[in-house]
């Protein structure tokens, strides 16, 4: 659709994760504001009052409603308690959106999928989260969650969730803790409930149908551009020092241990190897321990968390990307990595947008050994000229598929036809 027979859009989007620290969701969704913005459309957010990055904070047309939040022990994570909800409510009918656009599983989330409801008001649902990850390694969290949902319950009247839903769910589900089972029936609720649902990967989508058995989603991923100082990086053989870089967020659930574990066993055969882990690292003190003595040690470098257009340095300076994690719904870093013409070595089979294995990349099976063998195997691969030069190129061209502006635009189109609706 031409940009000139657009109509111009205020869009709402509701998100649980908006700060204190950085995630690739955040960045998700202010990539969607920005885009909104510059295609001269107006935008509400509705997030947990929380500091942190806020790109287009001020920005004309940008409108932010924050509610009151409480601080997840020990991680750096916000949550939205249910207050204020019905004033949001009567907020969002005074400002009158075209469109709702609700990110995630969380109270916010939730307050989206009820505001559409009430106000019958188009909505998307935008699915980030690999449930059976966010279940294992996130159980701080449920025990603040847990009380919203009921609270929610007592509030709403029936209008979207009643306790027979609960019930239903925890038989349902009832091979999973009754906790998760409880949310996995919010899930389900406001995955029938929305108008259309997206992933950002086919992963995220067949996660959704799991719970959802027979929903159609539709796959968007999110889009990434080069970034600065990486784009004509000329990649060639490695020599006997590789560099191996990961770059994201450092938790848990990322498999930094894993990471770690694999490093030693390729030392072993590189013994002049280098691995830089880029991040904040120090709100986790087990994984920090473990990389403050490996960077003591003299063959890890943690340099902490940069701003995303300064990362470009770390990839251009690397030889390869290692990728730990088994919980990523789409991985933006990924991309950044592949943008830069890095071979990429991955443990993740649901998440190859941007490898082709043999060709810029290997997957490997998850257990440290196997990530450490495909690492060699990878080394070894590119130390010849041709096979770097080649990995490159694939590299560039696969994530080239899936730029900022063409990201955007599917986006933005989605976005008119639920307005026109």
């Amino acid at each position: 659709m031409s940009t000139e027979t657009q109509k111009k859009l205020k869009v709402a989007q509701f998100c649980d994760n908006y700060g204190p620290g950085s995630n690739g969701l955040m960045y998700a969704v202010q990539q969607l504001e920005g885009n909104l913005l510059d295609a001269g459309h107006e935008v509400i957010v509705v997030a947990p009052a929380a500091t942190g990055p806020n790109p287009h904070y001020g920005r004309p047309g940008r409108t932010e409603i924050r509610l009151p939040s409480i601080l997840v022990a020990h991680m750096p994570t916000k949550v939205a308690t249910s207050r204020r909800f019905r004033k949001t409510l009567k907020q969002l009918e005074q400002m009158q959106p075209d469109v709702l656009h609700v990110h995630g599983l969380g109270p916010v989330g939730l307050l989206g999928i009820w505001a559409a409801k009430r106000l019958q008001i188009p909505t998307i649902l935008t699915w980030h989260t690999d449930f059976e990850a966010y279940a294992d390694h996130y159980r701080k969290v449920l025990p603040y969650l847990i009380p919203l949902v009921h609270a929610f319950i007592a509030y709403n009247g029936g209008e979207l969730l009643t306790r027979e839903d609960l019930k239903q769910a925890r038989a349902d589900f009832a091979n999973y803790p009754r906790n998760v089972a409880t949310l996995l029936g919010v899930c389900r609720k406001m995955l029938e409930t929305a108008d259309v649902v997206t992933s950002p990967s086919p992963k995220t989508a067949s996660r959704c149908q799991l719970i959802c058995p027979g929903l159609d989603v539709q796959v968007i991923p999110n889009g990434v551009n080069p970034l600065p100082g990486t784009a004509e990086v000329d990649r060639g053989p490695i020599g006997k020092a590789p560099k191996l870089l990961y770059a994201g967020r450092i938790a848990p659930e990322k498999g930094i241990d894993r990471l770690l574990d694999a490093f030693e066993l390729v030392r072993l055969s590189y013994p002049q190897a280098h691995l830089t882990v880029v991040g904040d690292w120090a709100p986790y003190p087990k994984i920090a321990k473990r990389l403050e003595a490996a960077r003591d040690a003299g063959y890890v470098s943690i340099p902490g968390e940069f701003p995303r257009d300064e990362l470009g340095q770390f990839y251009a300076s690397a030889d390869l990307f290692v990728f730990p994690s088994l919980t990523d719904t789409q991985a933006l870093v990924l991309h950044e990595a592949a943008l830069a013409g890095l071979p990429i070595v991955s443990v993740d089979p649901e998440l190859q947008l941007v490898i082709k294995p043999g060709s810029n990349g290997m997957v490997t099976q998850p257990a440290p050994e196997a990530f450490a063998a495909g690492i060699m195997q990878l080394l070894q691969n590119l130390k010849s000229r041709r096979f770097a030069k080649k990995a490159a190129k694939t590299s560039r061209k696969l994530a080239g598929k899936w730029s900022i502006e063409s990201q955007a635009q599917a986006m933005l189109d989605l976005y008119q036809e639920l307005a026109a609706r």
